[in-house]
């Protein structure tokens, strides 16, 4: 028996899904239904379920953001309207995605697929492929979310001063904190707005409009001073990258 989790802020989209699922009553048992991501993130780490029916664009966090809090995050079928990006994650990552609105047939044949799918195959694997991709979308470019303990923090991208690496996290600098999150400086590198960051080192990535100026340090090194009094290391490359962007 596969165990399921509805997370959709529309009542009438999760009553649907409830209804077509009627027909699978034999293999999947309904565990609850979520309406938002908070809920989702919390009913996710209390009931470890096996597959979740998701919905992308929810208030408050979306269905992507949801997902990167997940430690192990299941198996995932979306239900939703989307864009061009989303749309290259999907077909590459989940195991389906359903735009409303959908048929039953459409349904059936998207859970079957799931019940199809071979134990081996790691829906955590799956989806944090899936969130490489969607990465790509402008939409989730704006904002950083991330956990504090067991409350979630919005933190907009022009409230970010700068990125440190942290282990296998990156900390990200804010006038209120720093706060990790479990991504590469890879990952932000290639998602943040190169007109507004750059990666002045191999465990740094500054917000240019906060360097107050920049000093040598040591042979080819540099440091830059930020508005917050944070001294940066920038290396050799790093000074080579900044000199460009800022024109010097």
């Amino acid at each position: 028996m596969k165990r399921v989790l509805l997370i959709d802020d529309e009542p009438l989209a999760r009553m649907v899904v409830l209804e077509y699922l009627q027909g699978f009553k034999d293999s999947i048992e309904v565990l609850g239904e979520c309406n938002d991501g908070f809920e989702g993130l919390k009913a996710i780490q209390q009931h470890q379920p096996d597959l979740i029916f998701l919905d992308v664009q929810m208030p408050k966090i979306n269905g992507f953001e949801m997902l990167e809090l997940v430690e192990n995050p299941p198996a995932v079928i979306f239900t939703t309207a989307f864009d061009e990006y989303a749309i290259k994650a999907f077909e590459t990552h989940a195991v389906d995605y359903l735009l409303k609105p959908f048929s039953k047939d459409r349904f059936n044949k998207a859970v079957e697929k799931f019940l199809a799918q071979k134990a081996a195959e790691q829906p955590a694997r799956q989806t944090e492929s899936l969130l490489e991709a969607a990465a790509q979308s402008p939409a989730q470019h704006e904002r950083i979310v991330v956990k504090t303990g067991t409350k979630v923090k919005i933190i907009p991208v022009a409230d970010v001063e700068y990125l440190e690496a942290d282990d296998d996290y990156v900390s990200v600098h804010t006038k209120e904190g720093s706060f990790l999150k479990n991504k590469t400086m890879s990952f932000f590198e290639q998602t943040l707005d190169a007109d507004q960051f750059v990666r002045v080192h191999r465990s740094y990535i500054i917000k240019i409009q906060d360097i107050t100026r920049i000093d040598p340090y040591e042979k080819d090194a540099h440091i830059a001073i930020l508005k917050s009094g944070a001294k940066i290391p920038v290396s050799k490359t790093g000074y080579a990258k900044l000199k460009q962007v800022l024109g010097i």
